[in-house]
C-alpha cells in the first residue's frame, strides 16, 4: 500500500477524513500521521497491525459460511470449472 502511494492519497483526501469511505485500514492510519498523533513508522506498523486483524476477521467470517468453498492457488483448473469458465 505505502510502495503503490498510499501517503500521497491519503494526503490529497485529507480534507475528507471523516467521510465513513475513508475509515478504512490504510487510510484511518495514515491520517493519524498526518494530524501528528503518530510518526510515520508507527502509522505503517499500525496498517500492517490492523490488515492482519481485519484478515483474521475475514477468514472467521468465511469459516463460518458453509457455502464457501476453498481452493489452493495450484488447483487452477477445478477454480474454473467451479466458476463456470
Amino acid at each position: 500500500m505505502i510502495t503503490d502511494g498510499l501517503i500521497e492519497e491519503a494526503k490529497s483526501l485529507f480534507i475528507h477524513k471523516n467521510k465513513n469511505a475513508l475509515q478504512t485500514v490504510g487510510y484511518k492510519e495514515i491520517f493519524t500521521f498526518y494530524n501528528n498523533e503518530c510518526t510515520l513508522e508507527e502509522a505503517v506498523e499500525n496498517i500492517k497491525k490492523n490488515t492482519r486483524r481485519f484478515a483474521k476477521r475475514q477468514l472467521t467470517w468465511f469459516r463460518k459460511d458453509e457455502n464457501t468453498k476453498w481452493f489452493e492457488p495450484h488447483q487452477i483448473n477445478e477454480i474454473k470449472t467451479f466458476i463456470g469458465v
